[in-house]
């Protein structure tokens, strides 16, 4: 069982950035499709970012491109989550997710899932 915690979170001016992280605790990280998702109050949750095994290959939900950047250490066992011009409507608890052979905006397909982290966006 991989185990993920998501660090990072917290409160930001509009405009502002923020940098989350997701650590996982498996061994065989570098083998593991990776993925951000978030929610918001009474909202669905949603597809952010994924990134594949090597990094060299990412996706992104509309709603982020040109402000959001995934990446993914193997090494340190990290994926992260840049977050330039943030908007209000950025505002959500923001989930790490992973599975060994799913790379995709589904959350179905996930297996692996962290606690989530609070990103709040002011106006």
């Amino acid at each position: 069982q991989v185990q993920l915690v998501e660090s990072g979170g917290g409160l930001v001016q509009a405009g502002g950035s923020l940098r989350l992280s997701c650590v996982a605790s498996r061994r065989t990280f570098s083998n593991y499709y990776m993925a951000w998702f978030r929610q918001a109050p009474e909202k669905a949750r949603e597809f952010v970012a994924a990134i594949n095994w090597s990094g060299g290959r990412t996706n992104y939900a509309d709603s982020v491109k040109g402000r959001f950047t995934i990446s993914r250490d193997n090494a340190k066992k990290m994926v992260a989550l840049q977050m330039n011009s943030l908007k209000p409507e950025d505002t959500a608890v923001y989930y790490c997710a992973a599975d060994s052979t799913y790379f995709g905006s589904s959350i179905a397909e996930y297996d692996y899932w962290g606690q989530g982290t609070q990103v709040t966006v002011s106006s």
